[in-house]
């Protein structure tokens, strides 16, 4: 996960009242179901950062000696800005599987249907996971889960739809390079509609 998302998501705990580092990764953590997984390490890092930015100021310590912060009029602001600004393609992490699907058709030496079955078996396993999750979950319960189990199984089912169009792009072209008919079962009509239709 980025490191911004990180960010955001940890001031945002603080709506509700002042944290301590420890308790900003346990809320973290229940908020998004474990889904991404903080190290304290991290946490605290991030809150050295807040701090320095003057977006969470400290108000003191605990009775086992930690130190809490609360949110600044800063932090706030900062976060309302964060609620209403949508997040744009620039902001978006680089995707490792897009990239490796993009070496391995570029080289002739790697069975790209390979590597795109390798992933499809490892995102079938996800979305089973995260679907059956979601079927377990309290449709009354918390709705932030409810929406980032959403958010996990919708982007799976669109990713293995695009490695279904990626393996028959790449079959497609090397099929046409070597100068043999495409077969039937390639998928050879799943590119996206805009790109079909042109």
């Amino acid at each position: 996960m980025q490191r911004n998302a990180v960010r955001w998501g940890l001031l945002a705990l603080f709506v509700d009242g002042p944290k301590y580092g420890y308790q900003l990764r346990t809320e973290f953590d229940a908020r998004t179901g474990g889904t991404w997984a903080l190290n304290v390490g991290q946490v605290y890092t991030t809150l050295e950062r807040l701090a320095r930015d003057g977006y969470v100021a400290s108000i003191g310590g605990n009775d086992d000696g930690r130190a809490v912060y609360a949110i600044t009029p800063q932090g706030r602001e900062a976060l309302a800005g964060w609620f209403t600004t949508p997040v744009t393609d620039t902001d978006r992490p680089r995707s490792e599987l897009a990239i490796k699907l993009a070496m391995a058709a570029a080289d002739p030496d790697v069975d790209a249907s390979a590597v795109v079955q390798a992933q499809r078996t490892e995102s079938m396993r996800q979305l089973h996971d995260y679907t059956r999750l979601r079927r377990r979950a309290d449709p009354d319960g918390d709705v932030g889960w409810l929406l980032l189990l959403d958010h996990l199984i919708f982007n799976l089912e669109g990713e293995m739809r695009w490695l279904d169009h990626a393996e028959a792009t790449v079959l497609r072209r090397r099929t046409r390079r070597a100068g043999t008919p495409l077969p039937a079962s390639s998928g050879q009509d799943s590119e996206p509609a805009e790109t079909a239709a042109q």
